[in-house]
């Protein structure tokens, strides 16, 4: 429990790592697939509003909804104002597995600033997670977890913060696929997205990472504005360049924790209405899947089940699926599915394909 506790701490932290002692960065660079337009935005057929999802009963739900609550002469026909569905991100519509995209945000940080403290080399905390040696967080006290802390910590203005993920996004790739991160997106799941939005429904990103970490690629990745994604986050400061340019500075008390509990009660703060839809795959997710349903009328929740190690992952431990630490999908969850009647989402059974690339 000790060690769960401990992963779940320095996961939160994500939404604090800079990891830079200065703030020239480079400008924005493009984070698309090399000589493609982004997958986001790539239209699916007419017939078939969902091609990477094989037949079956999680299909005919999401279909059967859409049409439910857009067509005309419907009873339970929704205005367009409440037409809302909201993602969970990692696991959900882009791969968590092996751990999630931050941790190695913060390890390829950590290792950028290493030089400039030798001192981490004797500490095996930081040492692990300059080399990518993820296990070192199992190992973590509660002291060593508060020294990483303070020492990545570091204010800096957003619009800083913001580059230096956009950068990340661009070099970065998984570690098995070998692809960058932004070709680790879920095909089947951006089709519902499309599929969604051109029925009416506003997407949201609702995300226990970091809200400015999601917010850099959200459009280009998803289709989903800044403005739709709700995360973990930082308080910020007003402030004034040396210039007297206006400016926003991160700080380190969290000011949104956006997991289990928090998603609901931050999809309150940021729209004030329930969503009619909602799409997750952990007991992160939990609570809003049952604040969705409990709006009550015609809704839909979904929960992915990542029980496919050949093309994907394979993990749970719903199921008999291996146990996790990233991304838990217990099998009180999956009996809570079944009993309210949400739809489970098995990758193996329902996804003709995963990603886009897949032949």
């Amino acid at each position: 429990m000790a060690n769960r506790i401990a992963f779940s701490v320095v996961v939160m932290m994500v939404v604090f790592v800079g990891c830079s002692k200065t703030s020239t960065v480079a400008s924005s660079p493009d984070i698309s697939p090399t000589g493609t337009s982004p997958t986001a935005v790539q239209p699916t057929t007419v017939t078939d509003p969902l091609p990477s999802w094989n037949d079956g009963p999680a299909k005919q739900a999401i279909v059967g909804f859409v049409k439910t609550t857009t067509e005309q002469g419907n009873a339970n026909l929704l205005a367009p104002e409440d037409r809302i569905a909201t993602f969970d991100q990692d696991g959900t519509v882009w791969v968590e597995h092996p751990v999630y995209s931050q941790l190695y945000f913060i390890s390829d940080r950590l290792a950028a600033i290493a030089p400039q403290h030798p001192e981490w080399n004797s500490k095996p905390l930081f040492h692990g997670l300059i080399v990518g040696d993820f296990s070192a967080l199992e190992k973590a006290s509660v002291q060593d977890l508060e020294e990483l802390h303070n020492a990545t910590q570091m204010s800096m203005p957003v619009g800083d913060y913001q580059n230096l993920v956009r950068n990340w996004m661009v070099k970065a790739k998984h570690v098995r696929f070998d692809k960058p991160y932004s070709e680790m997106i879920y095909q089947p799941m951006i089709e519902v997205m499309q599929y969604l939005r051109a029925n009416g429904y506003r997407t949201y990103i609702v995300t226990g990472g970091g809200q400015e970490f999601v917010r850099t690629y959200a459009e280009k990745l998803y289709g989903i504005p800044t403005e739709q994604v709700i995360g973990s986050a930082l308080q910020t400061e007003y402030s004034y360049t040396p210039s007297g340019k206006s400016v926003l500075m991160r700080k380190s008390k969290l000011l949104l924790n956006n997991d289990h509990a928090g998603k609901p009660e931050d999809i309150y703060l940021f729209l004030g209405k329930r969503p009619h839809a909602a799409f997750g795959n952990s007991t992160g997710d939990q609570q809003m899947l049952e604040y969705t349903q409990d709006v009550g009328g015609t809704t839909l929740e979904m929960l992915v089940l990542h029980d496919d190690a050949e093309r994907e992952y394979a993990y749970g431990p719903a199921q008999g699926l291996p146990d996790t630490h990233v991304g838990k999908f217990t099998q009180a969850l999956y009996n809570e599915a079944k009993q309210r009647g949400w739809t489970v989402i098995s990758m193996k059974n329902d996804w003709k394909k995963i990603f886009a690339w897949e032949k």
